[in-house]
């Protein structure tokens, strides 16, 4: 029997038996160490010193302090161990945790944490109510997660060093991460799924999707393509000829012409929960035409609404839109977006290829190489720019990353450095230690395949990808990282500055940035938001110190610069060695306005500060 099998039986009337008192309180304790530790580095909550040593000798990683915080009348107060480490990471000892209200002991509750503390954490009335909902859902998918289990972070590394199946154990480590991204608190709501819908499209489900296949007509849809790619190529290889005749009888038997349509992907969410209500007129008036389920089987990855081909892995991911919200934004896709995407994957792949630095340590993409969106004049008529209701129903297909690999390489998600099992071994330490490596000679080689080439796109073009776990996918020899692959790139990239000449199908990539911001780009997703991680992770295994880890990427930075002696204006202007830089927050974009936390045109321009950070590169330069 199947695991989904297995799955289905025990469930059987009951889709709630992963919600136990035993898991619902080891995933509330779970959550609230990780908003202790977060609201506490974003500067939102300030916990008090209760006991220990002088405060810079816990800043500097030393012994654990005892810390409480309390609601603004004092009547509920947590208290808890904690280890300051490098760039205000609270590293909290979660069996540590207490609570009590009113004099009493508590049991340790995130969805009481929250409006406890909603004031302080500055969430207005009216978005409550909807954080406090992803709040439950983030509960639910940790509890779902201890109850199905998942391969412990040693079983996960040999699967990358052993090299049997590269396409089965790349699947595997996708569905096994647990933890979503590392910053936010609320990570996992996914606002729009029940528990069906949940067992059947989340990640960590890991349960085969096939997609709905529907006809648009092509006078309310665009397709575009990458050069040398038409749309009728892209669909027979992805469909295949069998398939094409199939879905053209369907509209041969309404009576209509399969010239005049697109063929085009949907997530069967997205078609059962919003297309056949939100677009019943398109539907009734046959500018959309349903056409059936797609022959090929494929599994969610962690974004969510991207799929991989497990039927056939060298095919393309399919990215769909989906109307759900999660983690601060509605999870659409724009159709004027989709539009210029196979162009801006082209023009960046060129500049990939013709740069000598990234050629040299390996940096790679994966295209998206065709796209399609769908214009409903009703809703882009009634909505603003933006608005959710613009981006329900676009396509696009990204490469496989299976035809990048030499024989004996693997593939592993970036996010998985920072995954925890459930006996509390990192997968980063399991990799080092079947590497066979010197934890340092290890992390050299990942910050060699990872850092210097996005240090490098700084400095040279003033280019910055969005860099997080989920966007990477790292290649990995005998566990080491030996090259990085860059996904999501269209809506994911920006050009900040003027030392690259754009042609006008990719302009919509340039974005005014403040000088003094662009540097950002790698102190804040690069440093804050994985390195603060990584290195702590180290550091409580007993692998690596953080003083260590630090010194290893100052190394790496300042080979790399002293390779480069012509861009020394430009070290000196984004500099890395800066004894700190400004403190831009997540989570206080989410708790500002948690369903859309950015104009993704103007991403600086509504950046949450909160002070400065100290730099843990500055004592190398």
């Amino acid at each position: 029997m199947t695991t989904a099998e297995l799955e289905s039986v025990l469930t059987a009337g009951n889709a709630a038996t992963h919600l136990t008192p035993e898991r619902w309180a080891a995933a509330n304790r779970h959550l609230v160490r990780k908003a202790l530790a977060e609201f506490s580095h974003e500067r939102i909550l300030t916990p008090e010193r209760i006991s220990g040593g002088a405060d810079a000798g816990a800043r500097a990683g030393g012994e654990a302090n005892e810390y409480c915080v309390r609601t603004d009348d004092a009547s509920v107060e947590y208290r808890f161990s904690a280890r300051i480490l490098q760039l205000d990471h609270w590293s909290v000892d979660a069996a540590s945790i207490t609570c009590s209200r009113e004099g009493q002991d508590a049991p340790l509750d995130a969805l009481r944490f929250i409006t406890e503390f909603h004031e302080a954490l500055g969430i207005r009335l009216e978005m409550l109510p909807v954080y406090l909902e992803e709040i439950s859902s983030t509960l639910s998918s940790h509890a779902y997660k201890q109850w199905r289990g998942q391969p412990s972070s040693a079983e996960l590394a040999a699967g990358v060093t052993r090299g049997a199946d590269v396409a089965t154990d790349f699947q595997t480590i996708e569905r096994s991460m647990t933890e979503g991204h590392p910053c936010f608190v609320a990570n996992n709501g996914r606002l729009g799924f029940g528990i069906d819908d949940y067992r059947a499209f989340a990640p960590e489900a890991g349960a085969p999707v096939q997609l709905e296949w529907i006809a648009v007509h092509r006078s309310k849809a665009v397709f575009t393509s990458s050069e040398g790619l038409d749309y009728a190529a892209h669909l027979a290889a992805e469909l295949g000829a069998g398939t094409l005749a199939f879905f053209d009888t369907e509209l041969n038997a309404l009576d209509l012409d399969p010239a005049q349509y697109f063929l085009m992907p949907v997530h069967p969410w997205q078609w059962e929960n919003k297309l056949t209500v939100t677009f019943a007129a398109e539907i009734a008036r046959r500018h959309i035409v349903h056409l059936g389920i797609g022959a090929d089987s494929y599994q969610a990855q962690q974004s969510i609404r991207t799929f991989f081909n497990t039927a056939a892995p060298e095919k393309s991911y399919v990215k769909t839109a989906m109307s759900v919200l999660n983690m601060g934004f509605m999870r659409g896709l724009s159709p004027q977006y989709m539009k210029a995407t196979p162009a801006i994957n082209d023009w960046l792949q060129e500049l990939i290829d013709g740069d000598e630095a990234l050629q040299g340590r390996g940096l790679t993409m994966i295209r998206e190489v065709a796209a399609i969106g769908y214009h409903n004049d009703y809703y882009e008529a009634a909505s603003a720019k933006g608005s959710p209701y613009r981006k329900m129903l676009s396509a696009l297909w990204r490469e496989s990353p299976l035809p990048l690999l030499r024989d004996g390489q693997q593939l592993a998600t970036m996010a998985s450095l920072l995954h925890v099992d459930a006996a509390g071994r990192p997968m980063v330490s399991a990799l080092i230690e079947q590497s066979g490596l010197e934890p340092g000679a290890w992390l050299r080689q990942y910050f060699e395949a990872y850092l210097v080439p996005l240090v490098h796109c700084l400095y040279r073009y003033e280019l910055a990808f969005m860099p997080h776990g989920e966007n990477v996918i790292l290649v990995l020899e005998n566990g080491v990282p030996v090259r990085a692959v860059m996904k999501d790139i269209a809506e994911e990239i920006v050009v900040m500055g003027d030392r690259l000449d754009l042609p006008e199908a990719v302009s919509r990539i340039k974005v005014e940035i403040p000088d003094g911001e662009k540097v950002l780009a790698i102190f804040t997703d690069v440093f804050d938001c994985i390195f603060r991680f990584l290195s702590a992770l180290l550091e409580e295994d007993g692998v690596l110190t953080g003083q260590e880890f630090w010194r290893i990427a100052a190394a790496a930075v300042h080979d790399y610069q002293a390779e480069q002696p012509e861009l020394a204006d430009q070290f000196a202007r984004h500099n890395l060695f800066a004894a700190d830089f400004e403190f831009s927050c997540l989570n206080r974009l989410q708790l500002r306005n948690n369903q859309q936390m950015l104009d993704l045109s103007d991403p600086s321009g509504g950046l949450q500060m909160a002070g400065r950070l100290d730099n843990p590169l500055a004592k190398f330069a």
